[in-house]
Parts: structure tokens; sequence; C-alpha cells
């Protein structure tokens, strides 16, 4: 399966950057990140149009919509364990899905397009995260999940 990571904002090189791509190395799922431009100068509904733009512009989808699912990571968004968000993993594997992809919006949120073509709404946690540590958040559950499926000793319930 191949999983495509969606990000507004590009980031730097720094410690976080080396850890999301150390756990993208150890996840035996083919992950890649795509980066689309934060629209700083802009506010509030207009960032959020202009961001859900590029987020839309850039969905992998060659392969059909049928062979892909798309989790939006949302404060609103439903709750889950590990384990609950590995076998959604798992779920999606099983019913054929080819691409997971997985959107983090801008620090305004989602352009109501953008949520209303998420398969799935997701939220990581009740509290709330800047948009580039929730690429590591992200990434780590990644590799967690592959743990939790394969039974690797990671994971300690």
């Amino acid at each position: 399966m191949q999983i495509t990571i969606i990000s507004v904002g590009r980031m730097k090189n720094g410690p976080e950057k080396q850890q999301i791509e150390t756990y993208f190395k150890r996840c035996p799922w083919a992950v890649t990140l795509i980066e689309v431009e934060e629209k700083r100068p802009f506010k509030g509904a207009e960032r959020m149009a202009r961001e859900g733009e590029l987020i839309l512009k850039a969905l992998p989808l060659k392969s059909g919509p049928k062979n892909a699912h798309i989790i939006a990571l949302d404060e609103r968004g439903k709750s889950l364990r590990s384990t609950g968000f590995a076998h959604l993993i798992q779920e999606r594997q099983d019913i054929g899905v080819s691409n997971l992809i997985f959107l983090i919006g801008g620090a305004d949120g989602y352009d109501q397009r953008v949520k209303a073509r998420a398969n799935t709404l997701l939220r990581l946690s009740d509290m709330t995260w800047p948009h580039m540590m929730v690429r590591l958040m992200l990434s780590e559950q990644l590799y967690r999940a592959s743990c939790i499926l394969s039974g690797h000793p990671y994971h300690k319930d």
C-alpha cells in the first residue's frame, strides 16, 4: 500500500525532519510527503480556501478514487487509540485501498471543500498541535501501526 501525506507548509531541516524520515524508512509501506505552500499573507477563510485548493490539486488519484481513502487530520475528527488506528489501516488494505492519503491542514484549518472530499476525519489528540509537529506524530503512529500489525514489540498496551 502507498501512503501519501499532503501537508501545508515546508518543513526546514532539523531534528524533527530527520526523525520523520527515520520513521518513514522503518515503515513497510511506501510513504510520500507532498508539501503545499502555506498562504501566510492571507487570513481566515481566504487562507483556508487557497490552501484547500492546493491540497485538492495535490491529491494523487491517478489510480482512481475507489482505490484511495482520504483521511483529513482535524480537531473535530474521530479519536482512535493506536491499536484502532492500526486496524483502520488494515481494514483499508483488506478492502483493496491502494493509496491511503493523509491531509494535514494549515494553522487556520481546512476549507469545507477539503473536509467534504475526505472519507474520514481523524484527530490525533484532544490538544491543539502545530501542523509541523503533527507530521512527526503521524509518522510515528504510522510506524507504530505497522509494528502492531506485524506483532513487533515496539508497541506496549
